[in-house]
């Protein structure tokens, strides 16, 4: 009987050890692990759900999911991932070295064209900045006081208007809409704010949530993530890191609807149930079918709902990308294109079972597989947090936690490679049947214009093919001209034939005389430069070949490394900020 009673007692006090755990990683964004446990709508708390695990019974009112019966067919993802092409070349020059940046948090694009970013400046989000109530812990520190939100000009990068002083204290998502009314969340205030165009002089036009107080129902957000706006002003919020939601409101702010469940189950899934999430950490829009697609952060899949109802429409999961999935952005371009980044593999301690590749991968919707790869000159990403693409599909941009920085991809089509150690070189041209063409590409409202060429966004033609139409048309209507070799390049030629001539007479000439015996200095019998007694200082092939030998060889000049892409490709797991 004291046997019984002990062994009992012993699997309470591990029970009650383990849900510690796992609402203490709560706070924890950079774990997969985190599979949040907090409120939802039916008022069942976490305290009741695991009282319940800890009494072996009564779960039966509980809809967590189950895990699938049917696994997903495994694939050897290192070579799936080498099959892909690379569809996009880094533009390591832009934004520039003077531009110094917090963690960037977000970026998306105003309606001049700008790419506007949302920056953390002196903040990192650690294990300490929230509590496991996840109440922020750092309000003594005021809210940041530099320009959180900076719109950079994307041909050269230069800050083009900055704002956001003294409003945020943990900047997340942000989303420029149709009006160019600036969209952004804030994890530490659990609030969702609208500002006005270039900010409106920092004065919100709406504000949701409460102040500093997490929590769930209409009124209340904890740690929202993003925003996703329609066309007529209604606006979705994904409430992401405890409620793991998504709500729609009216362009007034009053509540549509909402749906989503938490997806945590004490264990993972290859792929999870629909419209579970587990942390829905960015959307974007898809209006051809009139769909919002939230990334399921550590589900590692994109869900896209039908935006009048918030009804399961599909999911885009792959094992290329993994298990966590950052954000994704669309683009119409090429019928429909998803653009997403995956981040570090998350499990600390333990030993990952899965190959992973932080880069941004292009998925095809109609097919769902990913076509494409990305990253700092084709390098990994460490940790990427959001992405934008325009709607040609043209430009992507990436934003970073660590390092620090927006990164810019322009589509291979539009730019041509070049080596690392170039990789400071600004690259603002690409060869079109056999000339060169400088291209700048703004985006002004719907359009996006190249060169004199204004192409439309809605898909009907591309904007490479906008330039071989150009190109071939100028080169139809042209004269045939007969080109003539000018004086100078008769000359030029001339003096080349008169070098080689004078060369080859020199050459018979020390020939005739080496056979003769008559060459300068008396030298008959001569001897080579590593045929002399060796000096401390001095020149010995010998040694070269010996020290070659040691080596195994000769050592290869390393043309393809520099210390921005070694940082890049650099596994910082252990130090990456908090997401």
């Amino acid at each position: 009987m004291i046997t019984s009673n002990f062994v009992r007692s012993t699997c309470c006090v591990s029970l009650v050890f383990l849900a510690i755990c796992i609402a203490d990683s709560a706070t924890d964004e950079n774990l997969s692990l985190q599979r949040y446990l907090s409120q939802d709508d039916t008022g069942l708390s976490t305290n009741k759900r695991i009282q319940q695990i800890m009494q072996g019974g009564g779960t039966a009112d509980i809809s967590w999911p189950q895990p699938p019966k049917l696994k997903a067919e495994k694939i050897d993802v290192k070579s799936e991932i080498a099959k892909l092409n690379t569809t996009y070349v880094y533009q390591s020059s832009w934004p520039g070295d003077e531009l110094k940046l917090g963690s960037v948090s977000a970026v998306s694009f105003d309606r001049e064209g700008n790419v506007v970013i949302f920056h953390r400046v002196d903040r990192i989000w650690d294990g300490q900045t929230f509590n496991n109530n996840n109440i922020f812990q750092q309000r003594r520190k005021g809210p940041i006081r530099d320009n959180t939100v900076l719109a950079l000009e994307r041909k050269t990068g230069q800050v083009v208007y900055g704002w956001g002083k003294g409003l945020f204290y943990m900047p997340h998502g942000l989303t420029i809409d149709h009006e160019n009314n600036a969209w952004v969340t804030d994890v530490a205030l659990h609030q969702v704010f609208k500002f006005g165009p270039r900010g409106s002089n920092d004065q919100p036009l709406l504000k949701l949530g409460m102040e500093f107080t997490p929590g769930a129902g209409d009124s209340k957000f904890c740690k929202p993530t993003s925003v996703a706006v329609l066309e007529n002003g209604d606006f979705f919020i994904a409430d992401g890191y405890c409620n793991a939601r998504i709500l729609k409101f009216d362009r007034n702010g009053k509540k549509i609807l909402a749906w989503g469940q938490n997806s945590f189950a004490g264990t993972s899934f290859d792929v999870a149930p629909k419209n579970y999430f587990a942390i829905p950490h960015a959307l974007t829009l898809v209006p051809e079918q009139q769909l919002v697609c939230a990334a399921d952060r550590e589900n590692g899949r994109v869900q896209c709902f039908f935006w009048a109802n918030g009804t399961f429409h599909s999911q885009y999961h792959n094992q290329i990308v993994g298990d966590r999935l950052f954000s994704m952005d669309y683009t119409p371009a090429e019928g429909g294109q998803l653009v997403v980044v995956n981040g570090p593999i998350g499990e600390l301690g333990l030993k990952p079972d899965t190959y992973n590749e932080v880069r941004g991968y292009v998925i095809y919707m109609r097919t769902k597989q990913v076509i494409s790869k990305f990253g700092p000159n084709d390098m990994q990403f460490s940790n990427p947090h959001d992405v934008a693409v325009t709607k040609d599909g043209s430009e992507i941009y990436v934003a970073e936690l660590n390092p620090m920085r927006i990164h810019k991809f322009l589509h291979k089509t539009l730019a041509k490679s070049m080596p690392m150690s170039e990789a400071k070189t600004p690259m603002a041209h690409h060869s079109v049947s056999g000339s060169t063409t400088v291209n700048t590409i703004s985006r002004s409202g719907p359009a996006y214009q190249v060169d004199e060429v204004v192409v439309k966004s809605n898909g009907s033609i591309s904007t490479l093919d906008a330039l071989l139409a150009q190109e071939t048309e100028q080169w139809s209507k042209a004269p045939n001209k007969t080109h003539h070799p000018g004086g100078t390049a008769i000359l030029v030629a001339s003096l080349m034939l008169l070098f080689a001539a004078l060369t080859f007479a020199l050459a018979l000439i020390i020939a005739r005389r080496r056979k003769r015996g008559c060459l300068p200095f008396g030298v008959k019998n001569r001897r080579h430069a590593w045929d002399f007694p060796s000096k401390p200082d001095g020149f010995k092939l010998g040694g070269l070949l010996m020290d070659r030998s040691k080596r195994g060889g000769f050592e290869k000049l390393d043309q393809n490394a520099s210390d921005e892409e070694n940082e890049a490709s650099t596994n910082m797991l252990t130090s990456a900020p908090f997401a």
